[in-house]
């Protein structure tokens, strides 16, 4: 426990104050469109400005929503675009962290320290939430890798491919790719010449795991067979953590082969099938 509390605690500081430069340079929220551009071109005012909102918006979900591309580049060129990300936060400004917002006041001193308090939190768990399934993703990655080495395959260099020639050899992988157009986290061109795209999935509870499963792996299959076709292309899932059923079942519905990085050995021993 004492590892994750010290990445909080640093993170917590780190954007403590970010949401006080954000709320003091906007008096508060009340003049947030000003500069618009240049504040969400900050990368840490950015951050801020998206937990703004209740619950917080992803940067994914703001991009869609807003209509609008977040780099500093893009902010910059386009004010009215910065202004429309604004508009779509204060839409679903969380209210009882910001009362006075839509009550038109100025803050008392304990909701502007409660608001900043709150804020900070949310980000800084996140952060340690994200940066804890990255590391348990990349630990998965690396056991898949370990294994197919085992089983004499031999790792290749990361690549664009835009065809199936553009892939690794038979008995060769290699790690994350773009695939058509979308990525996949390992690239393994099975004994029997088909390619294997495999995405690398921890899912710490059910209802994350759609958002991992149902809406990343899945949404990857569908696109990776209409590009290469079903006979030539193996979309597959490699899981660890909470998943419930019928996700897992809607996700094999759509051509996602499912296997289990506790029981890698049943992946192995299926790829191994493929020199027949």
């Amino acid at each position: 426990m004492a590892e994750p509390l010290e990445d909080y605690l640093a993170h917590f500081q780190e954007v403590r104050e970010a949401v006080e430069n954000l709320l003091e340079g906007t008096v508060d929220l009340s003049r947030l469109h000003e500069d618009a551009a240049g504040r969400l071109g900050d990368r840490a005012q950015q951050e801020v400005v998206r937990y703004l909102a209740g619950p917080p918006i992803s940067a994914d979900d703001l991009k869609v929503i807003a209509d609008a591309r977040l780099s500093a580049t893009a902010l910059t060129a386009d004010e009215q675009m910065a202004r429309r990300v604004i508009d779509t936060v204060l839409l679903g400004l969380d209210r009882e962290r910001f009362p006075w917002v839509g009550e038109d006041r100025e803050p008392t001193e304990t909701e502007r320290a409660a608001a900043i308090t709150s804020t900070a939190a949310l980000i800084a768990a996140r952060r340690v939430l994200t940066a804890r399934a990255n590391e348990a993703k990349g630990e998965q990655e690396e056991k898949v890798k370990a294994a197919l080495r085992a089983e004499g395959f031999t790792e290749a260099a990361p690549r664009t491919i835009a065809t199936l020639h553009d892939a690794p050899g038979a008995g060769e992988f290699c790690g994350e790719s773009l695939f058509g157009t979308r990525k996949a986290d390992i690239i393994i061109r099975l004994w029997d010449h088909r390619v294997m795209a495999l995405e690398c999935k921890v899912s710490n509870s059910s209802t994350n795991s759609v958002k991992r499963l149902n809406n990343d792996a899945a949404v990857k299959a569908g696109i990776w067979i209409d590009e290469f076709g079903r006979a030539q292309t193996v979309p597959a899932a490699m899981l660890a953590g909470v998943f419930k059923r019928h996700n897992l079942e809607q996700a094999q519905d759509r051509g996602l082969t499912l296997w289990w990085s506790h029981d890698l050995d049943q992946m192995v021993k299926w790829i191994e099938k493929t020199r027949d």
